[in-house]
């Protein structure tokens, strides 16, 4: 690592310590030349995620647009702020893990109802109604038929 004072290569680590995030390391750094101290940061360098809109347009994932859905969906119900974040976590690694580099945004919107679904069921039936676009009132009362067959399967 180079100095950024100086610009000598030969400086040494004084401490190393993960950030709060967790998603870095921060590095406090000596130059051996002109003592001065600078601080740099090592991340693991990921490929970026690409979206394909309904449209046909590219944009890069982004996570926090599913927590703002999601936040939306869930205002005024009982859900902890921390299953939110797990369930976009688990939306991310899913598509992650799947190793495609770009993914259909039907795709994700279906595996955050998926999750959502198990979470609270009210906040599923007001993301899936923005999500699907329930155009009228029939096809919301299908969605929702669904979801009561499906707990009558459930609690038998």
């Amino acid at each position: 690592m180079r100095c950024p004072h100086c610009n000598h290569s030969d400086t040494r680590v004084l401490d190393s310590r993960p950030t709060e995030e967790g998603n870095a390391i921060r590095r406090r750094r000596a130059c051996s030349a002109c003592d001065s101290r600078f601080t740099t940061y090592e991340r693991i360098e990921t490929t970026p995620l690409m979206v394909i809109k309904a449209d046909g347009r590219r944009e890069e994932f982004d996570r926090n647009k599913i927590l703002r859905g999601l936040v939306i969906a869930c205002g005024k119900r009982k859900v902890p702020m921390a299953a939110l974040e797990a369930l976009v976590d688990k939306v991310e690694s899913t598509i992650r893990s799947s190793m495609e580099q770009e993914v259909p945004s039907r795709v994700i919107g279906e595996l955050v109802m998926e999750g959502l679904k198990e979470i609270d069921k009210v906040a599923y039936i007001r993301f899936a109604s923005v999500y699907r676009q329930f155009g009228d009132v029939q096809r919301f009362m299908s969605e929702l038929q669904n979801l009561i067959d499906q707990q009558k399967l459930i609690d038998n």
